[in-house]
């Protein structure tokens, strides 16, 4: 079995429909790690040697989150920034999480049309994720496809937002039981709820 941290991340999780649904899913999953990041470091006072050995002690690196300005809630980067030490996560000696994987959960209010070249965002997702799609690699780590819900804001409304969080505990599962195809999935653009790379019968 696959060992899965989640950390979640969501500065205003009492106001959120769909992370929070996300959030409750995956602390439910048996055999995972699930961090909220706002609730245990309020004050951006992150404990260094905590969260290395957190990374240390499980293989595949989840991170959830809505967009924020095009990028993530600024405590993944403060996270980021604190943890992922030089001698560590990378350059002289820092090859302590080479071969583990990082994923990512993402909502975003726009719809799927608008993170086009074409649409309103005149860009793909991807492109806005690409600093931790690098980081991930600065780290010796493979970066997998995200697992993305666009039009979140309406997603409940639209009866989109409970086969997403169903797919998400799916996708949690997979992870941890060894079905999930790494492989295809980091070769992929983005993943939806109805297209999870799942090995069956593995």
């Amino acid at each position: 079995m696959a060992k899965l941290i989640v950390y979640y991340a969501h500065p205003g999780h009492k106001y959120s429909h769909a992370n929070k649904a996300m959030a409750a899913e995956a602390r439910d999953v048996d055999g995972i790690t699930f961090v909220d990041l706002y609730a245990e470091y309020p004050r951006f006072e992150i404990n260094i040697d905590r969260e290395q050995q957190r990374l240390l002690d499980h293989d595949v690196i989840l991170f959830q989150f809505p967009m924020f300005w095009y990028s993530t809630p600024s405590l993944i980067k403060e996270w980021q920034d604190l943890v992922l030490e030089h001698g560590f996560a990378y350059g002289v000696g820092g090859d302590k999480l080479a071969g583990k994987c990082m994923i990512l959960a993402v909502t975003a209010a726009g719809q799927n049309d608008a993170y086009t070249r074409q649409g309103y965002q005149q860009h793909p997702i991807r492109t806005f994720l690409t600093p931790l799609e690098q980081t991930a690699k600065l780290c010796h780590m493979d970066f997998s496809a995200p697992y993305v819900l666009y039009g979140s804001l309406r997603a409940p409304q639209e009866g989109l937002l409970e086969p997403h969080v169903e797919g998400y505990r799916k996708l949690l599962e997979a992870i941890r039981d060894d079905r999930y195809d790494l492989q295809a999935a980091v070769h992929g653009e983005v993943i939806a709820c109805n297209e999870l790379p799942i090995l069956e019968g593995a």
